[in-house]
């Protein structure tokens, strides 16, 4: 059985990616990580099952496809499970409320393309999972890893369906990654601005028994200002909350 697209041409395919759209210090990175290696045997069964003779292979792509992306509803943000918060939002929350955001904006710009990008900027967390600072691994890693990641879903899944569509994504995740666009920099802000949501309400339910101040200095990287004044009116409800547990 074979795919519609051979292993040696994909991986060809994204190699040639990796070189084009890879910052100039990751031309000559190496990393043992696979991209391959991290689907789960289900969903790896599913599209190595895939034949070109089959004619609906597009689909069943399109179908593996959406069942990684579910993945993104499983798995728990990392920094909230470090602070002992078991019951937490999943990426997948996160990107959502971020879209949501993004449409009520007021400012000049394009909000469907913010929305886009909101629901695209984490899409390769689905199998590289939520890396944050604390974990042992590099800057460089963790973008080549992310970087393979989003080639893979776009290249060998995406693509034999909607190939405009693939490249809209690739796109998109690399506005954001790379802050190329106004709406990159514009959603980089809005990420800011919901964690430090999220963080309030998790220390509202905690009632003042968890105090989760290291996340709110991520205000600062917050450089849009309808965004910044959602942020500082977020931060005088905090600072009233917390007035009643001294």
């Amino acid at each position: 059985m074979s795919n519609t697209q051979s292993d040696s041409e994909l991986n060809q395919s994204c190699k040639h990616l990796l070189s084009e759209f890879a910052p100039k210090e990751l031309e000559l990175y190496s990393s043992k990580w696979n991209v391959e290696n991290v689907i789960p045997d289900d969903i790896k069964s599913q599209i190595t099952s895939i034949s070109s003779e089959n004619s609906n292979s597009q689909l069943r792509f399109v179908l593996a496809f959406l069942n990684i992306v579910s993945l993104l509803k499983q798995q728990k943000r990392t920094g909230w499970l470090n602070f002992g918060i078991d019951d937490c939002e999943s990426i997948s929350d996160h990107m959502y409320r971020m879209a949501i955001i993004s449409k009520l904006l007021k400012t000049n710009f394009l909000n469907s393309k913010c929305v886009e990008i909101s629901i695209v900027h984490d899409l390769a967390e689905s199998l590289v999972g939520d890396l944050t600072p604390s974990d042992p691994i590099s800057k460089k890693e963790k973008h080549y890893r992310e970087l393979s990641t989003i080639i893979y879903l776009t290249e060998k899944l995406i693509k034999p369906y909607h190939e405009k569509a693939s490249v809209e994504f690739l796109n998109l995740w690399l506005e954001y990654e790379n802050q190329s666009s106004i709406e990159g920099k514009i959603v980089k802000s809005i990420d800011k601005f919901e964690m430090i949501i999220q963080a309030f309400e998790y220390e509202k339910r905690y009632k003042g028994k968890l105090n989760l101040e290291q996340f709110f200095t991520a205000i600062n990287a917050i450089q849009v200002e309808e965004v910044r004044d959602m942020a500082d009116e977020l931060i005088k409800e905090r600072n009233e909350f917390w007035l009643a547990y001294k």
